[in-house]
């Protein structure tokens, strides 16, 4: 930390920079001021990041009030919802990208501090990845929930839009239903109400203290999300004045808290790969097995949709992030410091909300006594796989049945759509992985199929690709090594018998050791092209379990 000491406005080698800026509007005793970067997601085809375009001008006013300078500029921000099938190729490399455009248009224009304004499931991790990078002065803010479409029955929300896909082809819901479900279920701009990656990465990054507490989970409309929005403007130019960076609030115990956090509400698979590449851009230790030893003795006291009924502004309504913060007191690093002043553990002595317990549990009561998360190994596996177990239903947590395969996530949608799944299957989609896919699709509509078709209770669905974090079912991603690299599940055949325990944490093919490095060496692979951004991708991408970096292998020195 050190006291901030800008450009100097006044230096005659930098009339350049002092020229092209006045021509933007500003004056030249404006830049003797901190010149506060706004690093804004805003885009019209994302509900998640639409109202960031408003949102930013609270900001400014905010950074203007406290004597900075704002100043805005934009990087991608893809929906991984709209991004289905080929889009999906393009999402988890774009984490990178999002994060190198952000860092090389930072560096390049120097600014003093920076607002990263994201909400989404690569936009929020990608941020992070560069603001760990950069190293200067950061606050984040998001933009909040949607609203969910209410009626007489219940509340909807996006995984009931994706479940009804499954409910369609089996004729459970009628044509009628059907097109009132697209129409009305995404019912306002604002993140999906679903505890989902998207969720997840935004209270992770409020977590480790760089994000206003419940910035994520109010309502994206609500006046607080305003006045939020003011203070972090106010406060980021006060964090630039006192030269306090990334890495003066955001340490190893930050990451931990975060992580545990994720752990104790049923957070998304996704977050491993997320958390893992953010450790790795700041020096820190922490794959696939360290991930799982860290949230291993956390308890799961919260889930949310699609995990239960409880949807994003219910988990608000109930005592928000800082009740679930102050249930696992116990196990989080009471001294990480938080941006927006103080540390974890003034944070949690003044909170005083009223917390509904039958929404958010205690320690002594939890839904589950380790975490939401289960980390597998076995033969199919060797590198580890992860279910989010707090998403399967316990009569699925031991399952064994014979292979079917697939070696794309088309092949299996044709599959699924055909009704040719039969109860009982174990579901292999291989070379779906990052470099086999390229870009290690989610089998997100496929897995909401499974439900809305009832075969969730029945079957179970293994990929060396991943899952939404709105996924839920005996949805298995992440197995390391991937197809594409000659991993053990290239060898699986239809009808071998695979069997799955969550609870021993194991998931075994039936078939030999000899058997399979036989068959590996006559695996053939799939016409998977990658051509442009996907050939560098598949080239440079590393393991799953590391968290699938590509532009980042050495993280930040």
């Amino acid at each position: 930390m050190g006291q901030w000491k800008g450009r100097d406005a006044d230096n005659p080698q930098e009339a350049y920079w002092v020229g092209l800026m006045n021509s933007c509007g500003y004056r030249v005793k404006d830049l003797h001021k901190p010149v506060i970067g706004i690093v804004n997601s805003y885009t019209d085809v994302n509900p998640g990041h639409r109202p960031l375009k408003e949102l930013a001008n609270f900001v400014k006013e905010g950074i203007w009030a406290a004597g900075g300078v704002p100043a805005e500029f934009n990087v991608p921000a893809p929906c991984d919802g709209m991004a289905q099938g080929e889009g999906m190729h393009y999402i988890l490399p774009q984490r990178d990208l999002i994060a190198g455009s952000a860092e090389a248009m930072v560096n390049a224009h120097g600014f003093d501090g920076l607002v990263f304004m994201c909400s989404c499931d690569k936009i929020v991790p990608g941020m992070l990845m560069a603001a760990a990078s950069l190293n200067k002065p950061t606050l984040f803010l998001t933009c909040g929930s949607m609203m969910p479409w209410e009626t007489q029955e219940r509340a909807f929300v996006t995984p009931d839009l994706k479940e009804s896909i499954g409910e369609r082809a089996v004729g459970a819901i009628s044509e009628e239903t059907f097109t009132e479900y697209r129409e009305k279920i995404c019912h306002s701009c604002g993140t999906c109400s679903m505890y989902g990656t998207a969720n997840t990465m935004g209270v992770f990054a409020e977590a480790i203290g760089v994000c206003p507490i419940d910035s994520t989970t109010m309502l994206f409309c609500s006046s607080g999300k305003y006045k939020q929005a003011r203070d972090v403007g106010e406060r980021i130019v006060e964090l630039t004045r006192e030269g306090v960076r990334f890495r003066d609030v955001v340490s190893e115990g930050s990451l931990k808290n975060g992580l545990r956090h994720i752990a104790a509400t049923g957070g998304s698979t996704n977050a491993q790969l997320h958390v893992c590449a953010l450790a790795k851009v700041m020096g820190i230790k922490l794959d696939i097995g360290d991930f799982d030893a860290i949230q291993r003795d956390v308890p799961c006291i919260a889930k949310f949709k699609p995990s239960s009924k409880y949807n994003i502004y219910d988990y608000y309504k109930a005592g928000g992030v800082g009740a679930t913060l102050k249930a696992i007191e116990r196990h989080l690093d009471r001294a990480a410091k938080m941006a927006m002043g103080g540390t974890m553990g003034d944070l949690l002595g003044r909170f005083s909300r009223a917390v509904d317990p039958a929404v958010i549990h205690s320690e002594s009561d939890p839904l589950y006594p380790d975490g939401c998360f289960a980390v597998l190994y076995g033969n199919i596996a060797p590198g580890g796989c992860i279910v989010k177990k707090s998403g399967v239903d316990p009569e699925m947590f031991h399952h064994r049945g014979p292979a079917v395969c697939f070696e794309s996530e088309e092949d299996l949608r044709r599959c699924m759509i055909d009704k040719s799944v039969k109860p009982g299957c174990v579901l292999v989609i291989k070379y779906e992985g990052p470099k086999g896919g390229p870009g290690m699709r989610e089998m997100s509509i496929p897995a909401a199929m499974l439900v809305g078709m009832g075969l969730h209770k029945s079957c179970a669905m293994i990929t060396d690709g991943r899952y939404s974090g709105a996924t839920r079912g005996p949805c298995i991603g992440h197995i390391t090594p991937e197809a594409w690299d000659g991993g053990p599940i290239a060898a699986v055949r239809d009808g071998d018998m695979i069997e799955i325990d969550i609870e021993r944490r194991s998931i075994h093919l039936e078939v030999s050791d000899e058997e399979i490095a036989r068959r590996l060496e006559n695996v053939k692979k799939p016409d998977h092209p990658a051509k442009g951004v996907l050939a560098a991708y598949r080239s440079m991408v590393e393991s799953v379990s590391e968290g699938c970096s590509w532009l980042y292998h050495q993280g930040a020195k």
